[in-house]
C-alpha cells in the first residue's frame, strides 16, 4: 500500500513498521522536521541525550541487549562528527544500527552551508553501508534497505544522511516488503561437504578447543544453544573472546574461561597447545593471536564465519566456512549424531588431565588486603551478590574492564556489553543507559574506571530526566590504570600523564544530579555498601577507592607470543628483562 507524506514523517513510519520502539537522538536546526514528527506521535520513545557521542553507545547497548538494530539520530555538522567514535565502534564489534543525520538541503550540498559537513565521506569508513538521499520519492526504499543491511550477515552500524528539504517535501511511501534486498543476501548455510568435513575433525581430534566469539551472540539465542549442546555433548574445552562471553555459560563443565591478552592461562595454553581449533565467529585480532607466528602453531583450524572477508585474513585455516553461526552448528549436530556421537574420548579425556594442571597455577589469584579494597576482590564481591540475579552488564575500557570479564560469570548471551574492538573509553556509561531503557525492570551495572566514566559524564542528567536508575560501579584508582600498568612494565615506570588529576568528589556530583552516592574504601564495608546500591531503586554512582597500582594479570606482553604469559609473581623479573618461560 502507497502513501504519500512528508519525509520526516516517512522516517518515523518506517522505524514504527520495523518494530522501533526507543530512539536516541539530540536535535537541531537540521532534523526538525524530524523532531516535530516525534512530537506527533506516542508510539516510539526518544530518548534525549547529552551528547551525540553517548545516543550511539547507548543505541548500542539497547542493540547488544536485545539482539534488535539500535535507532539513532542527530543533526548535521557537528552532530553527525560527534557519532562518528560510537559508529566505528560499533563497526568493529559487530553491532546491528541504524543511525539518521540531518544534512544542510540539497541546493546548499557543497557550500560550506552553516553546520554542513560531508558526512557521507566521513562515515563511509566507519560504517557498514551509507546513504545520502536527495529524493523523498527513494527515501522510504532506503530506510527499508537500512534495516536489512545493518542487520542481514555480519551485523554493523548504517547511516542515512537527510537533507532537510528533502525531510519537508512529500513523497511516496512504500510498505518494508516491497523494499528491494535481493542484492544483499548473506550466505547462510554452509555445503554439506564442509560439514562433514568438520564432523571428520571432531570425530578424531586428540586436543581440541571451541575458540568462540561475538558471532556467535550475533547469530541469535539458538546459536547459543546449540553451542552449548554441542560442546557438553562432545565434551570439549571451550574459551571465549571478550566479545564472546555468555555465549556458552560461565558454570558449563567445558568452560576454560575468556582467552587473550587478559584471557586465563589454562586457556591460552590450550589454545596453543590444542591439535583442533575451532573457530566459531571470533576473527583471530591481534588481543587473541600475540605473536602471529607463533599462534597454535601445530593445530587444524576450522574458521567459521558469515563475513568471508575475516576468514584468513589474519590466520591461515585449514577448513574456511562461511555461514551463520547457527545453522552450520545445526547441521554439524545433526551430521555428528548421525555418525554416532563418536569422539576420541580416550585422548580428550588425557587432554583434560593437562589443562587441570595448567588451572592449578590458579592465574586470578591474588593477595588480599585487610586495608585496601583490591579492585579484583571488588569484583569478586560485586559477582557473589549480583549472581543469579536478572543482571547485565556493561563496561568502560581498561584494567577495570579486563578484570570484570575475568572474574564476572554470565550464564547467557545478551548480559554482556563492552567495547572490543575500538577499546573506546566512555562506552559503558551510555550504553548501561541503552541496555535499561530496553529491560526497565533488570539490574544493569556498569563497572567503570574514573577516567574512563568521566568522558560521558553528562549522560547523568540523562538518567535524570528519564528516571533511568543504572547503577554505576566505579573502580577508582586515581590512575589511568591500564595506561599505567603498561608504562611500569614495558617503559621503566615513566608515569607520563597517567595520574588522573583534580577528580571530582563523585558522591557531590550524583547528589548534584539527584543520584545516590556511595563511597566504600574499606574491605569490610564493601558487603553492606553494594547491598545498599542494589538496594536502591534509583540511579547510583558508587565510587569504590581501590589499590592505586594494582596491576591486571595475566597479561600478554606486547610482541610476544600468546603461549608466553606474564603472571603476577612474574612482574618483577619481567620489569628487569628476564626472559619468561
Amino acid at each position: 500500500m502507497s502513501r504519500q507524506m512528508t519525509g520526516a514523517k516517512m522516517v518515523i513510519q518506517a522505524l514504527k513498521d520495523h518494530g522501533v520502539d526507543t530512539i536516541f537522538g539530540y536535535p537541531g536546526g537540521a532534523v526538525l522536521p524530524i523532531y516535530d514528527e516525534i512530537f506527533q506521535q506516542n508510539d516510539i520513545k526518544h530518548v534525549l541525550v547529552r551528547h551525540e557521542q553517548a545516543a550511539i553507545h547507548m543505541a548500542e547497548g539497547y542493540a547488544r541487549s536485545t539482539g534488535k538494530p539500535g535507532v539513532a539520530l542527530v543533526t548535521s555538522g557537528p552532530g553527525a562528527t560527534n557519532a562518528v567514535t560510537g559508529l566505528t565502534d560499533a563497526l568493529l564489534d559487530s553491532i546491528p544500527l541504524v543511525v539518521f543525520s540531518g544534512q544542510v538541503p540539497t541546493f546548499m550540498i557543497g557550500t560550506d552551508g552553516f553546520q554542513e559537513a560531508d558526512t557521507i565521506g566521513i562515515t563511509r569508513p566507519c560504517t557498514k553501508h551509507n546513504w545520502l538521499v536527495k529524493d523523498t520519492e527513494k527515501l522510504a526504499e532506503t530506510v527499508h534497505q537500512a534495516f536489512h543491511v545493518a542487520t542481514s550477515g555480519r551485523p554493523g552500524p548504517v547511516l542515512i544522511d537527510l537533507p532537510k528539504d528533502v525531510q519537508f517535501a512529500t513523497g511516496t511511501y512504500t510498505e518494508p516488503k516491497t523494499a528491494r534486498v535481493d542484492h544483499y543476501q548473506p550466505q547462510l548455510k554452509a555445503p554439506i561437504a564442509q560439514i562433514n568435513a568438520i564432523v571428520d575433525l571432531i570425530e578424531k581430534a586428540e586436543r581440541p578447543v571451541f575458540y568462540t566469539g561475538g558471532g556467535v551472540i550475533n547469530s541469535g539465542p539458538a546459536a547459543s544453544q546449540l553451542l552449548r549442546e554441542l560442546v557438553d555433548g562432545t565434551g570439549f574445552p571451550i574459551t571465549s573472546t571478550l566479545m564472546g562471553l555468555g555465549a556458552y555459560p560461565a558454570s558449563g563443565k567445558g568452560w576454560l574461561g575468556m582467552l587473550g591478552m587478559h584471557g586465563l592461562y589454562e586457556a591460552n595454553l590450550a589454545m596453543h597447545g590444542c591439535d583442533l581449533m575451532i573457530n566459531l565467529g571470533a576473527r583471530f585480532d591481534d588481543r587473541i593471536t600475540g605473536r602471529i607466528p607463533d599462534f597454535s602453531p601445530n593445530s587444524t583450524k576450522i574458521h567459521v564465519d558469515i563475513d568471508a572477508s575475516s576468514i584468513n585474513k589474519i590466520i591461515t585455516v585449514d577448513l574456511p566456512v562461511v555461514g551463520d553461526i547457527a545453522h552450520v552448528l545445526e547441521d554439524v549436530l545433526k551430521v555428528w549424531k548421525s555418525r554416532g556421537r563418536k569422539t576420541n574420548a580416550g585422548a580428550v579425556k588425557k587432554w583434560w588431565g593437562q589443562i587441570g594442571e595448567w588451572k592449578k597455577v590458579n592465574c586470578l589469584d591474588f593477595t588480599p588486603s585487610q586495608k585496601t579494597i583490591k579492585p579484583q576482590y571488588a569484583m569478586q564481591r560485586l559477582e557473589a551478590l549480583t549472581k543469579g540475579m536478572d543482571r547485565y552488564i556493561t563496561t568502560e575500557v581498561g584494567q577495570h574492564q579486563m578484570w570484570a570479564a575475568q572474574f564476572l560469570g554470565f550464564e547467557a548471551p545478551n548480559r554482556w556489553m563492552t567495547s572490543g574492538g575500538l577499546g573506546t573509553m566512555g562506552y559503558g556509561f551510555p550504553a548501561s543507559i541503552g541496555v535499561q531503557m530496553a529491560h526497565p525492570e533488570s539490574l544493569v551495572i556498569n563497572v567503570a574506571g574514573e577516567a574512563s566514566w568521566l568522558m560521558n559524564m553528562q549522560e547523568l542528567g540523562t538518567c535524570t530526566q528519564f528516571g533511568v536508575p543504572v547503577k554505576q560501579f566505579i573502580l577508582n584508582n586515581e590512575r589511568l590504570g591500564m595506561v599505567r600498568q603498561w608504562q611500569e612494565l614495558l617503559h621503566g615506570e615513566r608515569y607520563s600523564h597517567s595520574w588522573s588529576e583534580s577528580l571530582p568528589d563523585f558522591v557531590k556530583l550524583a547528589e548534584a544530579f539527584g543520584w545516590k552516592g556511595i563511597r566504600c574504601e574499606d574491605p569490610a564495608d564493601l558487603d553492606d555498601a553494594i547491598r545498599e546500591m542494589l538496594a536502591h531503586d534509583g540511579p547510583v554512582l558508587f565510587d569504590c577507592l581501590v589499590e592505586k597500582h594494582e596491576n591486571c594479570f595475566p597479561m600478554i606482553p606486547s610482541g610476544k607470543p600468546h603461549n608466553e604469559m606474564l603472571l603476577a609473581a612474574d612482574a618483577e623479573a619481567f620489569k628487569e628483562g628476564a626472559t619468561l618461560v
